[in-house]
């Protein structure tokens, strides 16, 4: 059974950055497209960033330019730099594949962005 668990994330003050990283144990395909979503609270989870085993990436409007998503296949891990933070990028961030294949959700990593 394929378990995904980040880590990375903290307390960064407004322009800050910081680098999540996933990391998938178990058989998972690297034929699957990754992503990087968030859930701030009170809203729904929504897809940040994604990347295809090739490496091409996607990304939401509202990070674009500030994020940055890569992944390293055969070390099984999905990572997102995240540069000139803002407070509303606040949210638990989590990885998992795009679509959904099934996999279950990991715990995420909180970011929060404040002075």
């Amino acid at each position: 059974q394929v378990q995904l668990v980040e880590s990375g994330g903290g307390l960064v003050q407004p322009g800050g950055s910081l680098r999540l990283s996933c990391a998938a144990s178990g058989s998972i395909k690297i034929i699957y497209v990754m992503g990087w979503y968030r859930q701030a609270p009170g809203k729904e989870r929504e897809l940040v960033a994604s990347i295809t085993p090739g490496g091409s990436a996607n990304y939401a409007d509202s990070v674009k330019g500030r994020f940055t998503i890569s992944r390293d296949n055969a070390k099984k891990l999905v990572y997102l730099q995240m540069n000139s933070l803002k407070p509303e990028d606040s949210a638990v961030y989590f990885c998992n594949t795009v679509p959904s294949q099934g996999l279950s959700w990991g715990q995420g990593t909180q970011v929060t962005v404040s002075s």
